[in-house]
């Protein structure tokens, strides 16, 4: 009796270890049909050139329609008969306006020391200059990486690779897993600084450093699409981290005196102040969140 219950047990291991393997080759899968429809292209010029940008315009746009179209095709077809797809990509009306306001507060108050730094400087008033608005409009290079890039990012990363890994694993084990899918898709960045000229060493520090703080937002990321269950939430904060960039410490050393210890606070707090504000602000029950988070970090609800 004792031997067949341990056989038993060995086989339900075996079936959910398959399992989980077989999701994470889709989301490998996913990830790559990703970064390879940006060389489906022969290009005779660099990325941000103007005809490589359209290009990659469309390709990326193909991807992003493919990719729920692939989830459906991909999730075990029990939670498309409870859920809509709608749903499980995040795109739904109640609390859609948290979603937007919420994590974008949240994500200003991380950056609060570069915030404090254009304030200082003076750079924050582009902010109220017509032109800069319209010149940014206007301009390739701004709609892929405030637009195009984090929209088609997330729909891919996180609203349709979430569900998948939900089918194995709980929401804290995700907030590590898929993250790595993310990062990982930027070591393409290595090939093309090869390519403009960059030596080895150089472009592997470069991309590595990339990888890394990459795959940190994507934790960042996939915890507010888990908390929240709405695309709009990593959504925003992407667009915000890419316009504010990694956060440069190195212009403290600009500044003497008590504006430098000012701006060090600014830094200190902004981060004190997101890490007390992450949990009680993504309360899932603000978004009208019951299908990807509960108190018991469970998979997606059979019901």
């Amino acid at each position: 009796m004792a031997s067949t219950i341990r056989s038993h047990g060995f086989v339900f291991i075996i079936h959910i270890m398959d399992e989980c393997l077989i999701v994470i080759i889709q989301c490998l899968i996913l990830s790559i049909l990703y970064v390879s429809s940006l060389y489906v292209w022969k290009y005779q010029h660099e990325r941000d050139h103007p005809s490589t940008i359209k290009r990659r315009f469309v390709s990326v746009t193909v991807v992003t329609l493919i990719s729920p179209i692939y989830l459906y095709y991909c999730l075990n077809q029990k939670y498309l008969k409870q859920y809509t797809l709608w749903d499980l990509l995040g795109i739904r009306l109640p609390g859609l306006w948290q979603a937007i306001i919420y994590p974008l507060f949240l994500t200003v108050i991380l950056f609060l020391g570069p915030i404090c730094f254009q304030i200082a400087n003076g750079s924050c008033t582009m902010y109220i200059d017509k032109d800069y608005w319209y010149s940014n409009i206007m301009d390739l290079i701004w709609i892929r990486n405030y637009i195009v890039a984090p929209l088609s990012e997330e729909l891919t990363y996180r609203a349709c690779m979430i569900p998948l890994l939900l089918q194995c694993f709980h929401q804290l084990l995700i907030i590590f897993i898929c993250p790595f899918f993310f990062g990982t898709a930027h070591f393409n960045h290595l090939l093309e600084n090869l390519k403009a000229g960059y030596e080895f060493k150089k472009s592997l520090i470069i991309t590595s450093f990339q990888f890394l703080y990459t795959t940190v937002f994507g934790a960042y990321s996939t915890f507010l699409f888990l908390r929240t269950g709405h695309l709009t939430a990593p959504l925003v904060a992407h667009i915000f981290c890419n316009h504010m960039g990694f956060p440069d410490l190195s212009t403290l050393l600009f500044y003497t005196g008590m504006r430098k210890y000012a701006l060090i606070f600014c830094f200190l707090l902004g981060f004190v102040a997101w890490c007390l504000l992450l949990v009680p602000i993504t309360e899932p029950t603000l978004y009208y969140n019951t299908l990807y988070w509960d108190k018991n970090y469970s998979r997606i609800p059979d019901s």
